[in-house]
């Protein structure tokens, strides 16, 4: 991206100001327009977004540094089934909680892998004093959604191939029945 060019708007926008968030929790309820929906069904690649609405919890963290996000979200969208592209009507549940900090106190550098499944996530940086609830829903709905849609009755054969599929199930090799067997490997050459 060139140095002066914006980053385009987000499709679903519902900014606050960080400083306006006290050590008191405060509830927000947000809900994307048929317009919203339609233009971020459009990026997710979704047939459609019926709906879209998030009850977030805001409140300061970490000794006031920093805001914690923590918040429910429902979603009716449809999406296309891998198996016959026909549409796939799926509602979306998902609680989530996100950290954002002034870019000061944000760690740098690159992504480390930390395979510790309970450690917090690294603060997200505070972007112009603002924290944009509507594009933080927009990313969680992204994580949320089903990366195989499928309708009823449509299933995978045995080599992991849709129904027609002409692939033959994989012999099960030692690395198969312990799938974290190439991550020690990488650990060792350390």
């Amino acid at each position: 991206m060139e140095p002066n060019a914006r980053a385009p708007a987000p499709e679903f926008s519902r900014p606050v100001q960080a400083d306006s968030i006290g050590h008191e929790a405060v509830q927000r309820e947000i809900e994307a327009t048929p317009e919203e929906c339609a233009a971020l069904a459009r990026r997710l690649d979704l047939e459609a977004i019926g709906s879209l609405r998030a009850s977030l919890r805001l409140r300061r963290a970490r000794g006031g540094q920093m805001v914690r996000i923590e918040g429910r979200m429902h979603a009716e969208v449809v999406q296309t089934s891998v198996v016959s592209l026909d549409p796939v009507p799926n509602t979306v549940e998902e609680e989530f909680a996100a950290l954002f900090a002034p870019p000061e106190l944000v760690p740098e550098g690159g992504l480390e892998l930390d395979l510790d499944p309970y450690a917090e996530d690294d603060p997200e940086p505070i972007e112009n004093g603002r924290i944009d609830l509507g594009e933080l829903t927009a990313q969680h709905l992204s994580l949320a959604l089903d990366p195989y849609p499928r309708l009823p009755g449509e299933e995978a054969d045995e080599g992991g191939e849709a129904e027609g599929g002409s692939a033959q199930p994989e012999p099960q090799t030692e690395e198969r029945r312990q799938p974290f067997a190439s991550l020690a490997r990488l650990k060792d050459r350390r």
